[in-house]
């Protein structure tokens, strides 16, 4: 926690120990924190270099920690004014920049990413780079990045960018899809799903936009797009896309919950956007985790209520009543 001022692992929790007992020998010390005592005392003289621990005038060989609304504050305030400068010495060069190429050549505009380790790589930049809104296509046959490798995805949501993901129906059957996109969902991300996407795409504050180059058996590469014509071109595309994908209604997580209440529950909800997305009963059921015949036997209660003869009127019906309504925003 206190990493983002200079300390590490042993080092805080030699401070942390520090302030709890007010003061200690290197030999307390060191059995407190199962560490070796020369990495005990080492991590005591980076505090004291720090202003965080001193040695007891009082009684030779004991240390004691310093305040830390003191200590710490001023190493805050240290850290404040350093990211200003940086933040200063940023600017200063991004102005120097934009006046040294005021119409940025072709090179600049489109940047080759090649293999697996730096697509990759790159492809996290972009999401932790973001600011606003991060918009992707996704196929069913991921190369460089798993569907489960979405550790920056996650930061990026927290920190409250948008997501709006067109994803192929072939994802919501590989091991972890179902789950993967319930999770998505769960981080309010928008999720729609269409038969076949173009192409991998991911666009990052309509700033930056990533498309692969190669296919399987070759070298991954990708090209990352900076803002010109091209990357408009992909923006439209996305949004072709995202047009006329289906939106997706799962439970959060994944988990199948059931509600007393009169009308469609959680499970009925999620079937229904299932079979819309143009999977099969069976395939919903294996997905669920729930028995065939419990499916076709929600979907026809579902009927008797809207009392509809047939699914293709059901589906008309679910948009009707919002229960599986398509979200417009753009």
């Amino acid at each position: 926690m206190l990493g983002a001022i200079g300390l590490d692992e042993k080092q805080e929790s030699a401070y942390r120990a520090l302030v709890a007992l007010g003061a200690a020998e290197v030999t307390d010390l060191a059995h407190r924190l199962a560490l070796p005592e020369t990495d005990t005392e080492r991590a005591l003289r980076r505090l004291e270099r720090q202003g965080l621990a001193a040695q007891s005038p009082a009684c030779a060989g004991r240390w004691v920690a310093a305040p830390p609304g003191v200590a710490l504050g001023a190493l805050l305030t240290q850290q404040r004014h350093e990211l200003e400068q940086a933040e200063l010495a940023a600017a200063v060069l991004a102005q120097e920049y934009r006046a040294e190429a005021a119409e940025p050549a072709v090179h600049d505009l489109v940047e080759l990413v090649t293999g697996a380790r730096a697509v990759a790589h790159r492809f996290v930049q972009l999401q932790l780079g973001a600011t606003e809104e991060v918009c992707a296509l996704v196929t069913g046959k991921p190369v460089v990045v798993a569907l489960t490798d979405n550790e920056a995805e996650v930061k990026a949501a927290t920190r409250g960018v948008t997501y709006r993901v067109v994803v192929e129906r072939e994802v919501l059957s590989l091991p972890a899809g179902i789950t993967e996109l319930s999770a998505a969902l769960g981080r309010d991300e928008q999720v729609r799903v269409v038969d076949r996407v173009p192409t991998k795409l991911v666009i990052a504050d309509r700033a930056l936009a990533m498309v692969p180059l190669t296919g399987h058996g070759a070298e991954p590469a990708a090209l990352v797009v900076h803002a010109s014509g091209l990357l408009e071109s992909l923006t439209g595309l996305f949004e072709a896309v995202w047009r006329d994908a289906l939106p997706l209604r799962l439970g959060a997580g994944g988990g199948v919950s059931q509600e007393a209440a009169p009308g469609p529950d959680a499970t009925d909800l999620e079937i229904l956007s299932l079979l819309l997305a143009g999977m099969t009963d069976a395939s919903v059921a294996k997905q669920l985790d729930v028995g065939l015949r419990t499916v076709q036997r929600r979907v026809k209660g579902l009927m008797e209520l809207t009392g509809v003869t047939t699914r293709l009127q059901l589906g008309w019906h679910a948009y009707a009543q919002g229960w599986v309504a398509r979200d417009l925003r753009e």
